[in-house]
């Protein structure tokens, strides 16, 4: 495989635009060797989810697009990039929190976690953010054969 790969789309600030952020993505990792049907698919398939909900709902009308920006380094590192042009940074509640919302940001700094990557935000120079998480890139054991 190539040494860096890259791979962007730029979505609409609306509730369908979170199941194309998805399709997307676990689309983009299969062509670059990961099965859609392996656990790391499936965790990177529900941080996609909760990184583009944020970006639809918490930007309040705000940011009329965001867009979701993968690369592949070295078949070593992945990184997930989900930039918005609203300035506020995520909060981070408690995971004790009893909200019927507001649990996405610990859902994905717990799951970012669990597979040894990291999580950060940086303000982009357009005044927005970009939620970035990192992750080892691992294919399954048959994959590697």
């Amino acid at each position: 495989m190539a040494d860096h790969l890259e791979a962007s789309v730029t979505l609409p600030s609306d509730p369908a635009s979170v199941s194309a952020a998805r399709t997307y993505v676990v689309g983009t990792l299969a062509e670059w060797g990961l099965p859609s049907d392996t656990e790391t698919a499936d965790t990177v398939r529900l941080i996609v989810s909760e990184l583009a909900t944020n970006a639809v709902q918490h930007t309040f009308g705000q940011s009329p697009t965001f867009t979701v920006d993968i690369a592949l380094d070295r078949d070593e590192q992945l990184r997930i990039g989900v930039t918005d042009s609203h300035p506020r940074f995520p909060k981070r509640l408690p995971a004790a929190v009893q909200q019927d919302n507001g649990r996405g940001m610990v859902i994905i700094r717990w799951l970012t976690a669990e597979c040894g990557g990291k999580l950060r935000v940086r303000p982009t120079r357009e005044g927005g953010k970009t939620v970035l998480i990192e992750l080892p890139w691992i294919l399954p054991a048959e994959q590697t054969r």
